[in-house]
């Protein structure tokens, strides 16, 4: 196979990938961010009965570290997101 034919058969198996890849997400169902922190909340321990709304704190973000203000049915939470880390739960009134 000839380079040019190998970049075009590259290309179009990249984008007929990416069309099932588009048909399967529209198929499942939509997580919401909410859910997913409060996800991340129990998996550490944190009694989270119903997540009923985030908020991220921009001004205590950092680059790769992330706020969120969580509020659950059973109390509320400041979480720090680092990459490849557990978060950093405070709990807050």
């Amino acid at each position: 196979m000839k380079p040019k034919q190998a970049v075009r058969s590259g290309i179009a198996a990249a984008g007929f990938l990416s069309l099932i890849g588009i048909a399967h997400s529209q198929n499942t169902t939509t997580v919401t961010p909410p859910e997913v922190i409060a996800d991340q909340l129990r998996s550490q321990g944190y009694p989270c009965d119903r997540a009923l709304s985030t908020e991220q704190d921009v001004e205590a973000s950092k680059r790769d570290e992330a706020v969120w203000v969580v509020k659950c049915t059973n109390g509320n939470y400041r979480m720090r997101l680092i990459p490849g880390m557990a978060a950093k739960v405070e709990r807050i009134n």
